[in-house]
């Protein structure tokens, strides 16, 4: 099938375009930004850039929506509404941000769509109304068995942790502050600063791209994860099967991703600060807890069943053809 989609998150995209299908993405703004601009010279061989021209010829077989924005987009450079002029499917990857848990979708009771969550959580939260919905849980490439965790340090993986402060437990960072934390992330620099007094030992350790970056953090010998209040992080995931041990906020889709004996997972952050200082310290009950996580990981969020799912939602959206 042809699918019209956006490169919307990097990681998620990578994973889409593991699929059988062809990806087709408008060309990039003026701005440089969209497109296949994020790949460089080596995009993926079954993903294209399409013109609106050559889409308004020949329409997709599905378009894939991820912002909201994405409907406007469709009807104005392609003359296509979605859900009524070609099969779409919205993809949901964040938690409801209000009202909780009476928040409607801004997508509820739109029959025509269907809507995808990336966790039973998020689909349990979001109030959609008659729009059917689905869950396809996240699929990552296995960057395989890193792990050497030499460096007696905590990894901290977050995009805009200043900004995003309470949704990311940034604030919690300080309850870790008789550990050494390298944290890693765009915007990560921001963070000595604005912690402060209360962690003086957090340093930024690059922004870096995904195979450097799990390089880096299979250098580390724990991974801690202290979202409130987002979707599963691909990040963690990626410890995971890397073979890191990782400490985790048991709050939205923790519960179901992480097994405790792969690290610790907890709402108490005594607990889990008390069990990284005890992984910290001890190299083979890290590793032998790593391990385990790697397992878990592999068997929930490999690429196969992933594709597999997607697969399915495609072939089910494109015979709904209005």
């Amino acid at each position: 099938m042809r699918i019209l989609m956006w490169d919307v998150h990097g990681g998620y995209t990578d994973s889409l375009v593991a699929g059988a299908h062809d990806y087709l993405f408008l060309p990039p703004e003026p701005s440089g930004r969209g497109g296949l601009a994020r790949y460089g010279d080596s995009p993926p061989s079954n993903a294209y850039e399409v013109s609106r021209e050559e889409l308004r010829n020949e329409p997709p077989d599905v378009v894939l929506l991820q912002r909201l924005e994405e409907l406007e987009l469709c009807a104005e450079q392609l003359g296509l509404r979605p859900g009524d002029d070609v099969p779409a499917i919205f993809l949901e990857h964040n938690t409801p941000k209000a009202d909780v848990p009476n928040t409607q979708h801004p997508l509820a009771d739109r029959p025509r769509l269907s809507l995808v969550h990336v966790t039973h959580f998020n689909d349990l939260f979001w109030d959609c109304g008659r729009t059917p919905t689905r869950v396809i849980e996240h699929g990552v490439a296995d960057p395989g068995l890193r792990y050497a965790g030499r460096l007696r340090r905590l990894a901290f993986v977050v995009n805009e942790p200043v900004r995003r402060w309470r949704v990311t437990g940034t604030d919690l960072l300080s309850r870790f502050a008789d550990c050494e934390v390298d944290a890693f992330g765009i915007d990560a620099d921001k963070l000595p600063e604005a912690l402060g007094q209360t962690h003086r030992r957090v340093w930024f350790a690059g922004n870096l791209r995904p195979n450097a970056l799990h390089d880096a953090l299979a250098e580390r010998r724990v991974y801690l994860h202290l979202n409130r209040w987002t979707s599963l992080g691909l990040s963690l995931i990626q410890a995971m099967m890397l073979g890191m041990p990782v400490v985790v906020l048991d709050t939205t889709e923790a519960s179901r991703a992480v097994p405790v004996e792969a690290g610790a997972r907890s709402g108490d952050i005594d607990e889990l600060r008390t069990a990284a200082r005890t992984l910290l310290a001890d190299p083979e009950e890290a590793q032998h807890r790593g391990l385990v996580g790697r397992r878990a990981a592999l068997d929930r969020y490999g690429l196969p069943r992933f594709v597999h799912d997607w697969d399915l939602a495609f072939k089910e959206a494109a015979e709904t053809r209005p």
